[in-house]
């Protein structure tokens, strides 16, 4: 039973790393494309690349999340001391990457909202 077990889970962790290795992949494409076509349009639209980082990072984000859950789920059938300390290490430094792009996503959409009051405010002031 725990050898079945061990196939399924590392089955699990290989499909779910796949899965994140696909999001990221995709996601950089996509921004690699949108920023390449805002370069060659010449537009300096701080707005419109903004957004282009801003889906960048949140793909980035869900990348590193499915990649800490295969993480957990490795962790589950790891015998060694030495294999668990370097998975730990790892999911802590997944963990941290996503908090501080969370944290900056946070604070880019804040600042948009922001700047969204102030010109509200500025066509009715006017």
């Amino acid at each position: 039973m725990k050898e079945w077990l061990v196939i399924v889970t590392e089955h699990a962790v290989l499909l779910v790393d796949t899965l994140a290795l696909v999001i990221v992949l995709f996601g950089t494409l996509e921004a690699f494309i949108a920023g390449l076509r805002l370069m060659l349009a010449g537009t300096e639209n701080s707005i419109e690349r903004r957004e282009v980082w801003l889906r960048y990072a949140r793909v980035l984000i869900a990348g590193l999340t499915f990649q800490l859950a295969a993480d957990i789920i490795e962790t589950s059938i790891t015998t060694g001391w030495e294999s668990v300390v370097r998975l730990g290490a790892i999911a802590v430094i997944r963990t941290f990457l996503n908090f501080f792009l969370e944290r900056d996503l946070t604070e880019i959409r804040e600042r948009q909202h922001e700047r969204n009051r102030e010109r509200v405010q500025e066509t009715k002031g006017a």
